[in-house]
């Protein structure tokens, strides 16, 4: 069977039930305060790869866990992702007013209005950790599920790599630095989507879970360099986001440091490391296989 058509079906089947599980877990647009919960609304449904949820679907695939039992894992990551993004558009950050093809959120309501929902869908990342039914393990590994969530998504991760990206601006890194960055800025939530599914799934062997571990640190670097090729080769329309911030704001890139051929090359070195890591796993991880690969060729 061809693997371009299976990965395709698992995608379209998997954003269509995240869109769902994400619909299901938000508050209403009708209930107090309504433009607070409208505004949540608007940045979390109707757009975006779901990259971070097709990964937790799909180590949950490869690890023999029903797809039921990942919905609130994979709304977590989410939450917490579209709270980022909601952020770095922000006049304080980014300053942006495009994002997945539409008005970003403070530019379709206001930024005061943006900033609390970002807090909001944050803390709602953690009550669905910690409460949502469907998620079928004990308290203890709940707790395992918050605190690797929560370091993923503050200073030693997502927040971090953010704050030494603000700070990078106008500055040249070398290769580790612009790694290191980019490990706690883009990858620590790529990995944690892939790390909630392993936490989810009994009796996960030490060298699966490392391998597993290890793929996702490869793919959330192959993820960002293929984003900063995008950036200089894309338009604004397929991308979805302006294309070309990142040079205009004189930041650090893959493509700056190393060259449009350069960062090809480094990318397609991460997904040799993705391959290699997923060496213990049979067919089952091949929906992991294809979303590397996916990663590396995508446009937008």
């Amino acid at each position: 069977m061809n693997p371009d058509v299976d990965l395709q079906h698992f995608m379209r089947d998997i954003q269509t039930r995240a869109e769902s599980a994400l619909d299901a877990r938000l508050p209403s647009a009708t209930r107090m305060p309504e433009r607070l919960h409208q505004a949540m609304r608007y940045a979390v449904l109707g757009g975006g790869k779901r990259l971070r949820p097709l990964l937790t679907y799909a180590t949950g695939r490869a690890l023999g866990v029903p797809p039921e039992a990942l919905d609130g894992l994979a709304c977590a990551v989410e939450f917490i992702h579209v709270y980022s993004l909601i952020h770095d558009d922000l006049p304080a950050m980014d300053n942006d007013d495009l994002r997945r093809g539409k008005p970003t959120c403070h530019i379709a309501f206001d930024e005061a209005t943006a900033i609390l929902a970002g807090d909001a869908l944050q803390a709602l990342a953690f009550q669905v950790l910690a409460h949502d039914p469907g998620i079928l393990v004990g308290a203890e590994k709940r707790i395992e599920m918050i605190t690797a969530l929560a370091t993923a998504s503050g200073s030693y991760g997502m927040v971090g790599g953010q704050a030494i990206d603000l700070d990078a601006v106008g500055k040249s890194l070398d290769l580790p630095a612009l790694e290191n960055m980019h490990i706690r800025k883009t990858g620590a939530l790529i990995r944690v989507s892939v790390n909630l599914a392993v936490l989810s799934a009994p009796g996960v062997a030490t060298e699966v879970a490392h391998g597993l571990d290890h793929y996702a640190k490869s793919i959330g670097l192959a993820f960002q360099i293929q984003d900063d090729i995008l950036d200089v080769e894309s338009d604004t329309q397929t991308l979805g986001k302006t294309r070309g911030k990142d040079q205009d704001q004189n930041k650090p890139t893959y493509t700056a440091l190393l060259g449009l051929s350069g960062a090809r090359q480094k990318a397609l070195d991460m997904h040799g490391e993705a391959m290699d890591a997923l060496a213990g796993l049979g067919r089952e991880a091949d929906l992991l296989r294809d979303l590397s690969r996916f990663i590396v060729e995508r446009n937008h």
